[in-house]
């Protein structure tokens, strides 16, 4: 719980597990006991969890104020936005198909500026030769 609570951005098991105690170390927990306990602050509502590249990605919910993602699919990257228009165009959509929105996760795939002006320095470099 201490490890989770000093997560800063998002974080995957993989990531959780590299900053635990290894098998022979005091404190050392299994891999099962990180996934149970992980699923556990989900239905308590201590973390929120979304699929991002086939992994799962968790991130703190509680007194966290809603927000959105966009997800660079060149690094990885995951960035978060708060867009105040959105969350009346959700309950307008929900209305309209009478549907009742409980929540509502977006993740804008893409990529980001870092990368792009990566990519575009070299192509200037294969330009070049």
């Amino acid at each position: 719980m201490e490890l989770v609570c000093q997560q800063q951005h998002h974080f995957d098991v993989e990531q959780l597990l590299a900053q635990l105690p290894q098998r022979g170390q005091a404190g050392y927990v299994s891999r099962p006991t990180v996934y149970r306990t992980l699923g556990e602050f989900v239905d308590a509502g201590l973390l929120r969890t979304f699929e991002l590249g086939g992994r799962s990605v968790y991130e703190h919910d509680y007194g966290y104020p809603p927000h959105d993602h966009l997800h660079c699919q060149q690094c990885g990257k995951l960035f978060e936005f708060q867009e105040e228009q959105l969350a009346p165009l959700v309950a307008k959509i929900s209305r309209d198909k009478n549907f009742a929105q409980l929540s509502h996760r977006l993740i804008i795939q893409g990529t980001c500026a870092e990368c792009r002006q990566q990519q575009r320095r070299q192509r200037k470099r294969v330009d070049l030769i």
